[in-house]
């Protein structure tokens, strides 16, 4: 099949156009490369460079694209999706979060394009009741980035509805690690997710990672998160474009490993690597106990389940960083 990948050269993204053409896909990728790189992107994979607010552009790939084969589906990777931004530039997040998803939606049905791959976010879910979070769950998120992404899942079920389009929607938990070749990896500096931020201490690239609060009702004071490696996340993409195409389904799917881990045994983990310093800090405001993904629907209807670890999300996040940091060190080298 013919796939169009937006945002193909950031880090969710970047993993998934391998795994298609793993797969066998034909594939394409627009990106603006406000947040990817063109580091990331692969020769088996034409590149354009635009944008998903704009519609004339997206018309003009398309219709270069469709002028060989026709092309079967989007996958969409291109939200802002850093949650303090959203909270101080809200109109930057719904513009490009939903206007961005409009103008695609548009694009499609213009170039006869009737299948949307969605990459969304446990975010929709807010601060969940029990802590187990499932499809069929009410959404009530809690800032602009949650709600920019519920808003973009209610257009496209509304537009499935009205234009027959065939959708794929997904909600991620905590997504990290590399993949295991090295080749990609979560290249970022500016994070707030706590395995690249722990393994950053771990580097000397932080000087602490810090606990905020140790005293939630979980078994060891942390909050329980659950974490899904890159790879697995990439894999389910692929096997949901699948799904959505053979059975000309609408369907929504968590995407975690429907096991939490607390903040202290991620820690550990990485402490199994390379020592760091650890400090303590009050709670935030905000923060559930525990948020973990009921993933049975994926596993049932996609035959998916996570095959990567804690420990493998950890390591290769820690190898990827590291492997950068010795390149750098070459480079400064070099240029001395």
């Amino acid at each position: 099949m013919k796939i169009c990948v937006l945002g193909g050269a950031g880090y969710i993204g970047s993993h998934t156009v391998l795994e298609l053409l793993k797969a066998g896909h034909d594939v394409f990728v627009i990106d603006n490369l406000s947040t990817g790189s063109k580091e990331f992107l692969f020769d088996e994979a034409r590149f354009y460079e635009a944008d998903c607010t704009n519609e004339q552009q997206l018309l003009d790939v398309f219709s270069q694209e469709s002028l060989e084969s026709p092309i079967d589906a989007v996958m969409h990777f291109a939200a802002k999706l850093i949650v303090p931004d959203s909270v101080s530039q809200p109109l930057s997040y719904y513009y490009n979060n939903v206007f961005g998803v409009i103008t695609l939606i548009q694009a499609m049905i213009t170039s006869k394009i009737n299948t949307l791959v969605f990459s969304s976010t446990a975010a929709v879910y807010g601060d969940h009741p029990t802590g187990f979070c499932q499809e069929t769950d009410v959404c009530q998120p809690i800032n602009p980035y949650g709600n920019s992404k519920l808003a973009a899942e209610m257009v496209i079920q509304d537009c499935a509805k009205a234009y027959g389009l065939k959708t794929c929607i997904f909600r991620y938990f905590n997504v990290a690690g590399a993949h295991p070749s090295l080749r990609l990896g979560l290249d970022k500096s500016t994070l707030t997710h706590i395995i690249p931020i722990t393994v950053m201490a771990a580097l000397n690239q932080r000087p602490h990672v810090t606990i905020f609060g140790d005293d939630y009702p979980t078994s060891d004071g942390t909050c329980i998160r659950d974490y899904i490696h890159v790879s697995d996340l990439a894999y389910a993409h692929v096997l949901g474009l699948e799904y959505t195409i053979k059975n000309n389904s609408n369907e929504i799917f968590n995407l975690g490993s429907s096991q939490g881990y607390s903040v202290k045994q991620v820690i550990d983990e990485v402490k199994k690597i390379a020592p760091l310093t650890v400090q303590m800090g009050p709670r935030r405001a905000g923060d559930p106990a525990k948020l973990i993904a009921k993933s049975s629907k994926a596993n049932e209807l996609l035959n998916w389940s996570p095959q990567y670890s804690l420990h493998d999300i950890v390591s290769t996040d820690y190898e990827f960083r590291l492997k950068r940091l010795n390149e750098e060190d070459n480079r400064n080298k070099v240029s001395d």
